[in-house]
């Protein structure tokens, strides 16, 4: 079986089996890219990129699926945004919630560029 049959399997539309995937990959990649600012900040930088590359494999394993799935309905520059939304709708509560971050008026303004970039890649769409 091919990940491409992922979406034929589940009877859902590829682009939400990709957005699915995107997301849980993207859970890893923002462990994988941050976690080690609080859990590892007193070890050397070797150590946390080696964790943050065993991390990040995971994030590769429902990343590339979730691209080629997605791809077969989508564009690239559609893939892409669509990633940056997942990437910034994730990190903002993990930078408030897990690194205690303050919540900053620049996300806002960050989303709503996010949302004007998904809105010039899918007009012909809607």
């Amino acid at each position: 079986m091919n990940w491409n049959s992922l979406a034929v399997l589940t009877n859902l539309h590829p682009v939400i089996v990709s957005i699915g995937l995107l997301i849980c990959g993207n859970i890893f990649m923002t462990f994988a890219w941050y976690a080690h600012l609080k859990e590892m900040h007193d070890k050397p930088w070797f150590l946390a990129a080696f964790a943050s590359w065993f991390i990040a494999l995971f994030e590769y394993l429902l990343q590339v699926p979730a691209n080629r799935i997605g791809y077969t309905v989508l564009t690239i520059g559609q893939l892409k945004i669509i990633q940056e939304v997942i990437t910034l709708s994730l990190f903002v509560p993990f930078s408030i919630y897990y690194l205690r971050e303050p919540l900053k008026l620049d996300y806002l303004w960050a989303g709503f560029c996010l949302l004007g970039a998904a809105y010039f890649v899918f007009r012909d769409k809607l």
